[in-house]
């Protein structure tokens, strides 16, 4: 069965590059027949998208138009796939609740995990042997809990206890801690939070009405970018009026709206800094 979002009659797909210094919107691409999702951008430039379950590739100045990374033996993805951060690897989450690891340049792919829950990958640690990720026994979002796994499949290890509604989990530039979103301080409503990769000393970020989402750091460590929802959203959903929000210098108390765009679910899923943090991709649907 196919899982693959669509764009709706008459919606568009916009792939953007913004530069932080000045403020600055590009748009690199636009689709109206693919519904893109969740860029990560690559060392030497490229930008790497998920759209119609494939993973897609394309140069993040749009000199040329997206075009299909040729997989073998990796179902349907989903939006959740990260490089690692040296080398030629990239980890996906597909459609059959399992990990997966290829090379960038295609070819055959690689099963990562082999437990019965499933998983959606968000983090690679900076020293490339561990993935973070967000488990979930079948059909039950509410047992949504933040794990560790070795690239090769190898120690699986729970961070957080099942009931706090976790996603997102991301590792820090040093290492030192992931960044996550959860529902485990207000129930119902995701914020910013962080904790070891050995599971202590969870710490709540954010604490406005907002529903906030997805944190990411850019590659120095200065700045970090997250999603930021309506009051009252449930979930992350697509297709609503959401922010995406600039803290500096680890003040969460005090972010910036930088981006005011339609969109949510695909937009910024995954990390998109570029390797200079400078500038980040993101996706809208108007």
């Amino acid at each position: 069965m196919a899982y693959a979002r669509k764009l709706a009659d008459g919606q568009s797909c916009r792939i953007h590059v913004h530069d932080v210094a000045t403020g600055a919107g590009t748009v690199v691409h636009s689709s109206p027949t693919i519904l893109f999702e969740a860029p990560n951008w690559t060392a030497d430039g490229q930008l790497i998208l998920n759209g119609d379950g494939l993973l897609w590739s394309m140069p993040a100045d749009g000199s040329e138009p997206p075009r299909p990374i040729p997989l073998e033996g990796v179902p349907e993805l989903n939006n959740d796939h990260v490089p690692a951060p040296k080398g030629n690897t990239i980890y996906m989450s597909a459609n059959d609740g399992h990990i997966y690891a290829a090379s960038l340049s295609g070819g055959p792919g690689r099963r990562v995990t082999h437990a019965d829950h499933r998983h959606f990958l968000h983090g690679v640690s900076p020293d490339g042997a561990t993935l973070a990720y967000v488990g979930v026994e079948p059909d039950d979002w509410s047992t949504a809990s933040l794990r560790t796994i070795g690239v090769d499949g190898t120690g699986g290890s729970p961070l957080t206890a099942p009931g706090g509604i976790d996603d997102g989990p991301e590792y820090s530039p040093d290492g030192g801690w992931i960044y996550f979103n959860t529902e485990r301080f207000s129930p119902g409503q995701a914020q910013i939070a962080r904790i070891r990769p050995d599971g202590s000393d969870v710490e709540q970020l954010t604490f406005d009405e907002r529903v906030n989402w997805f944190p990411h750091f850019a590659p120095d460590g200065e700045h970090a970018l997250y999603l930021s929802y309506p009051p009252g959203t449930q979930g992350h959903p697509a297709d609503l009026p959401v922010e995406l929000r600039l803290v500096r210098g680890g003040d969460w108390r005090n972010p910036r709206t930088v981006v005011a765009l339609d969109g949510g679910q695909g937009t910024v899923n995954v990390n998109s800094w570029s390797p200079d943090s400078l500038r980040f991709a993101y996706v809208d649907y108007p």
